[in-house]
C-alpha cells in the first residue's frame, strides 16, 4: 500500500506500524529504505528475511534530528569521538553515516552482532516526520529511538529511488510512504569513527574532502588505514558496513564499464546490418554514456549520461532499473571520470559490474 507523505495521517500510520513491529518503506534523500524499529531484534529480523540479506551484514540506523541527533546517538553509541561530533554538526541532517562504538545490548541485530553501529540523521522531511512521531511516544510508551533501514530492495540489487520501485520489488503487502523521487539517488557516505581517525568505508555525495574540511583530519580509505596498521588484529576489528561488498547494486542485465574509445569500438563491431529501419526487434543492449557516439544501431537502447556527477547520481539507479524494464541483456556504461566528485558514482558502477 502506497501512502502520500503529504498527508499527516500517512505519517501516523507509518509510525504506528513501526511501533507495532512491522516493516515500512520510507523515503530518504539518498534512496528508499526498508524500515523497522532498530531496538527490536524481532522486527529487524524481518528486514533480513524480506531482503534475503545475511544477518551478519549490518544495517544503518536512522535517527531523529531532535537535539541535533544527540539524544538518539547517545542511546545507541557508547561514545562519540570529537571529530565525529564535528561531522554531525556539519552534515546532519544529511547523507553521512557514522560508524560508532555500540552500547552493549543496543541495536544488536541491526548492527549484525558487531560492537559498532552505523547511525545517520536523514534530511528527507517525510523520514524526519516519522522519526519525530516515534520519538515523541504516546503516554505510557517508550520512544522508538531509531529506524533500521537498508535500501528497500532485494539484497545486492539496484537500490530504489521511488515508491514505485519499492512496490514493484517488495510489495504489495508492504506499507510504503511516498515522498517522491530521491534527491541524491545514491546511498550515504560512510565514515568509520571507531579507530581514532576518520576512515572512509563507502563514498557518497559528501566527498572525503568535505569530511576533511569539516573535522580537520585526513580521511583515509580502509585500505590506506590497514596499510598503516598491518597487525592482524587491526584487520579483524575493521567494521563491516552496508553496500561495501565487491558485487552490489547489480541490475538483472550484465553491466560492463568501458572508456569512450572502447565503447565506440564495441558499437562499431555490431555492424551496419543493425541499421535497418522498421525492425520490430527488441533491443538487447543498452548504452549509458556521456560521450556522443557515432552510427549507433537502432537496436541499441541509448541513454545519455549527464556531464555532472550529482545529476548522474540522481538518475543512476532509475536508469539501470529502466534498462532492466526494457528487457536488455547487456548494459554498456562509459567509465566515470577519475575525479573526487565522481567517486560515489564510480563506486556504485564498479560494484554493479563486478562478477557475482
Amino acid at each position: 500500500m502506497i501512502l502520500p507523505a503529504s498527508d499527516p495521517a500517512s505519517i501516523t500510520a507509518c509510525a504506528d506500524a513501526i511501533r507495532a513491529g512491522r516493516l515500512v518503506g520510507l523515503p530518504t534523500e539518498t534512496v528508499y529504505g526498508l524500515g523497522a524499529d532498530a531496538s527490536s531484534d524481532a522486527a529487524v529480523a524481518q528486514i533480513f528475511a524480506a531482503k534475503g540479506r545475511p544477518a551478519d551484514h549490518p544495517l544503518i540506523v536512522h535517527v531523529s534530528a531532535q537535539g541535533g541527533g544527540l539524544p538518539a546517538v547517545k542511546h545507541f553509541a557508547a561514545q562519540v569521538p570529537p571529530f565525529a561530533q564535528q561531522l554531525m554538526s556539519a552534515f546532519w541532517p544529511g547523507a553521512l553515516t557514522l560508524i560508532l562504538p555500540r552500547r552493549p545490548g543496543m541495536g544488536t541485530a541491526a548492527a549484525g552482532g558487531q560492537n559498532s553501529i552505523g547511525l545517520r540523521c536523514p534530511a528527507h522531511p517525510a523520514a524526519q516526520a516519522v522519526l519525530r512521531a516515534l520519538h515523541d511516544a504516546p503516554d505510557g510508551q517508550e520512544p522508538v529511538w531509531g529506524i533500521a533501514a537498508p535500501s528497500a530492495n532485494r539484497f545486492g540489487r539496484v537500490s530504489p529511488t521511488t515508491a514505485a520501485h519499492v512496490d514493484s520489488e517488495l510489495g504489495p503487502d508492504l506499507l510504503i510512504l511516498d515522498g517522491g523521487p530521491c534527491n541524491l539517488g545514491i546511498e550515504s557516505t560512510i565514515i568509520d569513527c571507531t579507530r581514532g581517525a576518520p576512515v572512509l568505508l563507502r563514498p557518497g555525495s559528501i566527498s572525503r574532502l568535505q569530511v576533511e574540511q569539516a573535522c580537520g583530519q585526513k580521511v583515509l580509505s580502509n585500505e590506506e588505514h590497514l596499510a598503516k596498521h598491518t597487525r592482524g588484529l587491526e584487520a579483524e576489528n575493521t567494521p563491516k558496513a552496508s553496500g561495501t561488498l565487491e558485487s552490489h547494486y547489480a541490475p538483472n542485465a550484465k553491466l560492463r564499464l568501458m572508456d569512450a574509445k572502447a565503447l565506440q569500438a564495441a558499437v562499431n563491431m555490431l555492424g551496419d546490418v543493425m541499421y535497418a529501419a522498421g525492425s520490430n526487434t527488441q533491443p538487447t543492449i543498452a548504452v549509458y554514456a556521456r560521450t556522443p557516439l557515432k552510427k549507433v544501431p537502432l537496436s541499441i537502447l541509448l541513454r545519455r549520461m549527464p556531464e555532472d556527477a550529482a545529476a548522474t547520481a540522481h538518475q543512476l539507479f532509475a536508469a539501470l532499473r529502466g534498462f532492466d524494464d526494457q528487457g536488455v541483456k547487456l548494459i554498456w556504461v562509459e567509465k566515470p571520470p577519475d575525479t573526487l566528485e565522481w567517486e560515489g558514482v564510480r563506486d556504485r558502477l564498479q560494484r554493479a559490474s563486478a562478477p557475482t
